[in-house]
């Protein structure tokens, strides 16, 4: 409970410095071979409930958990929590379910692997968007 108050606190402080868009200022990228997609796709991709997209298997990746942006995308896009999500793919993980999507330290870490990555999906901050990104899905 301390963690979470004091990672709240935290988050609170940099969204009050201008450092925290709004919760809509998510962009979902994917590798060029990636065709776009819906949020209800999106969903079952990052919940690993999906695993293919027009026939392009797809693999997600994600910011690091508890990062604000991984925060922003589970609530605009999975309407979840970080916590309530990582508890979610013990328990997938543990049943043999699969595993989580990789996590990326950054954002350019999450650009650069979905260039290079043949079906990868991430997603990043609107303001961080370059020309030559396939964009799946805008706010």
């Amino acid at each position: 409970m301390i963690k979470l108050t004091s990672f709240s606190f935290l988050l609170t402080l940099a969204c009050a410095a201008g450092d925290c868009q709004a919760a809509g200022g998510i962009v979902v990228i994917g590798n060029s071979n990636v065709a776009n997609l819906d949020t209800a796709t999106l969903q079952r991709i990052y919940t690993g409930k999906a695993i293919q997209v027009d026939g392009v298997s797809v693999t997600a990746v994600n910011s690091t958990s508890g990062s604000a942006l991984r925060i922003r995308f589970l609530q605009s896009y999975l309407n979840e929590d970080d916590d309530k999500y990582v508890a979610y793919w013990i328990k997938r993980r543990y049943a043999g379910l699969g595993a989580p999507p990789r996590e990326l330290s950054s954002s350019n870490a999450i650009i650069n692997y979905v260039k290079v990555t043949p079906g990868a999906i991430g997603y990043i901050d609107e303001g961080e968007i370059e020309p030559g990104l396939n964009i799946l899905i805008k706010p």
